[in-house]
């Protein structure tokens, strides 16, 4: 891109709120490529204009890979949701997490894609969603908003 050139403009539509518990972690420990830390979800739910939807099932959790300093980690999520109108969406995401030198989560930032066959939510499979997060002093609870990329 040349310097006269400009950027497209990108837009950000809100798509819902996240709130998550997390079940206390499962610490792998130290492997080839990181420290694994497996956070698994007690409870999930999204709410929105367009999506509302609360966590289904026991595979719901983040293989969180550590940096060697403990500073950053690397999120790994799957979860199944199930939407208020009982459609079956998987959400995946990837990102990033800071922590504290206390080891407190300072930032986290996500990428999540969604996947459904259900025509009343078709729409999503084609959502790339950024998503930034909170999380509770103890870590175990985390809020997210999630955005719509356009």
């Amino acid at each position: 891109m040349s310097a006269t050139q400009t950027w497209p403009e990108l837009a950000f539509t809100p798509l819902c709120n996240v709130d998550i518990r997390l079940a206390q972690p499962l610490v792998v420990g130290q492997g080839p490529i990181g420290k694994r830390v497996i956070h698994e979800a007690t409870f999930v739910r999204c709410s929105g204009p367009r999506f509302n939807a609360s966590m289904i099932g026991q595979a719901n959790a983040d293989w969180l890979m550590m940096s060697p300093d403990g500073r950053i980690g690397t999120l790994d999520v799957r979860c199944t949701l199930r939407t208020d109108d009982a459609a079956l969406v998987l959400v995946t995401y990837s990102g990033r997490i800071r922590f504290l030198p206390s080891g407190v989560p300072d930032c986290i930032f996500v990428a999540p894609l969604f996947e459904t066959e259900d025509p009343r939510y078709w729409w999503l499979n084609a959502v790339q969603a950024a998503g930034k997060g909170v999380a509770g002093e103890d870590g175990n609870i985390l809020h997210y908003t999630f955005y719509e990329l356009s």
